[in-house]
């Protein structure tokens, strides 16, 4: 049985001609941040480049990119970036890395290409796209690709079937394998069988749902309990979703409709993302039920639907700010809040945050732990030992998922009859060479969350998170004295300034004639007296014990020390 990860000795020797070599710089060990680049013979091919959202933990920070600095020198060795769907943590890190090159073509699906062409217009970047459908092949230098029909919770999902000269891999993107899906697009097996009998040398498989057992429940499963909540609900029923969630759209508009309800998007990405799966006929809108979001004040309550953004607890979107009362949009008694999405990992807290916030106001709310309202994207464990089954590959390399996500998927193709050392548990940054038939670990690049912070990219560090942590939790003081270089006087101070220290400032009273004297006593050294660090630590070190044991707090401390 898998037991662990393969071990990286180090930086990857160069590559030996004719191997074709892997390397995953997001998506292994975070769900989220899906970035594979694939070489041989000096060309590249990447496959995704999405983001991940914050955790409670990395406060201020608006999300997190891939780390391209393995790229940064080779630009003009890639070919093009394929792109397996429109989902943001496949495609959200594609505008910060054409900023660095804009005209590397961008592959994808009619849909896929649409949701980011309109991304990437608000960064001001014209990109040159080839559009793809299943079954079509291209070649990108010395990669042939294949792409494939796969089913997710987005239309125009898309398998991409690599083939080189070192050898062929199938990396399934995200995937489930929904027998009755909203637009009749299913998985692809038949074709999954095909490549799997020409022999499959590498299966780079979703791993999301790899500890679920059984089978992911249809997405029509889905429609009947929307409609129950829909016939009950006597007041405006607002439903949070992902922005690019179609399918679920597309339920919730034809509910509205099928109960005299008119609907109203709320949030930019929402109201974009819709707008262009309606015009390329992916969503089919119900005459005379689209309303804008400006007219709901206009018609009673009991005929409103507000699909809006937020479901990941996001304190910025439109449902965050509903539960916070600052927004247009206000609930109440008799109002029904659905969230129909899965809980992203490390979203809990911020999810349930804006749950409370909104059951405070007096809202029903009605989640996927108390009814049948989302289903997953990701394929479960049964779904994945028959995708191992058909396909029969030589190697596999669970992708997309968290570590115990990627144990449990190597587990899955062990019990199928691969063998031990042919499944690769990789993590990001783990270089993986295929040559002759068979996959190995040989090395590893560097690789790091790359922050994106307003306007800034990358500039922000794990100190910088650190420290903001701290002054989130502990609070901050700073202190002010000012010294006589030639007497050594204490001319002013020491003055001390807290936040989210202590609510009465008196309590710093104590520690004022310590600080006076530990800055006396190292005064009375003359060379100390024009060394401003030193006095600064002085002051430092006489509060922080002071803090540490009389109030039990960590908070950080600026002291500052003027020589007159």
């Amino acid at each position: 049985m898998t037991t662990g990860f393969f071990q990286a000795s180090g930086p990857a020797p160069e590559p030996a001609r004719g191997t074709l070599r892997i390397t995953p710089l997001g998506g292994l060990g975070d769900v989220g941040r899906n970035m594979t680049v694939f070489e041989i013979d000096g060309r590249l091919l990447i496959v995704d480049c999405g983001v991940l959202f914050p955790e409670d933990a990395q406060p201020g920070v608006d999300l997190i990119l891939p780390d391209f600095d393995a790229i940064r020198d080779r630009l003009d060795d890639i070919e093009a970036i394929v792109l397996t769907h429109g989902h943001e943590d496949h495609i959200g890190g594609v505008p910060y890395l054409l900023r660095m090159k804009n005209d590397i073509p961008l592959v994808g699906s009619t849909l896929t290409l649409a949701f980011l062409t309109a991304k990437l217009r608000e960064h001001r970047i014209t990109p040159t796209t080839i559009a793809v459908e299943e079954g079509r092949k291209e070649s990108f230098g010395p990669f042939d690709c294949e792409f494939v029909a796969v089913n997710h919770s987005i239309p125009d999902a898309l398998a991409v079937h690599l083939s080189t000269e070192a050898g062929t891999v199938l990396h399934t993107g995200d995937f489930k394998m929904d027998q009755l899906p909203l637009d009749g697009r299913i998985t692809d097996l038949r074709a999954f069988a095909r490549l799997g009998e020409a022999g499959v040398d590498l299966f780079m498989t979703d791993s999301t749902n790899a500890e679920v057992p059984g089978f992911t429940v249809g997405e029509q499963e889905i429609g009947p309990t929307l409609e129950a909540i829909f016939a009950r609900a006597t007041q405006k029923i607002v439903v949070a979703s992902f922005s690019s969630h179609v399918h679920r759209v597309q339920q919730v508009l034809d509910a509205a409709a099928a109960h005299g309800r008119k609907v109203a998007f709320v949030g930019r990405s929402m109201v974009r993302n819709m707008g262009i799966a309606s015009e390329l006929g992916y969503l089919r809108v119900p005459e005379r039920t689209l309303i804008d979001a400006k007219a709901i004040t206009t018609i009673p309550d009991e005929q409103v639907v507000l699909m809006c953004t937020g479901s990941q607890g996001e304190p910025m979107a439109a449902l965050g700010r509903i539960a916070q009362g600052d927004h247009r949009v206000s609930v109440g008694p008799g109002d029904v809040v659905i969230l129909a999405s899965s809980l992203i990992p490390g979203n809990e807290n911020a999810v349930f945050s804006v749950v409370n916030g909104l059951m405070a106001l007096g809202a029903e709310v009605v989640h996927k732990g108390t009814a049948k309202v989302h289903t997953s994207g990701h394929a479960s464990a049964g779904e994945l030992l028959y995708c191992y089954n058909i396909v029969r590959p030589k190697n596999v390399m669970p992708i997309h998922g968290e570590v115990r996500h990627l144990l449990a998927n190597g587990r899955l193709a062990e019990a199928t009859g691969v063998p031990r050392e042919r499944v690769v548990l990789a993590q990001d940054g783990h270089v993986v060479d295929l040559r002759d038939g068979v996959a190995q670990v040989v090395g590893e690049v560097p690789t790091s969350y790359v922050y994106v912070d307003g306007l800034s990219v990358g500039e922000i560090s794990e100190a910088d998170l650190k420290d903001r942590r701290i002054l989130g939790d502990e609070g901050f003081i700073s202190l002010f004295a000012v010294v006589d270089t030639a007497t050594g006087a204490l001319l002013a101070g020491p003055e001390i300034r807290a936040r989210g220290v202590a609510e009465d400032a008196a309590v710093f009273e104590k520690v004022r004639p310590e600080i006076i004297k530990a800055l006396e006593e190292a005064v009375a050294d003359p060379a100390n007296r024009r060394d401003a660090h030193q006095l600064q630590q002085v002051m430092r070190r006489v509060i922080e014990r002071y803090v540490s044991q009389r109030l039990r707090r960590r908070p950080m401390i600026v002291p500052l020390v003027l020589e007159a």
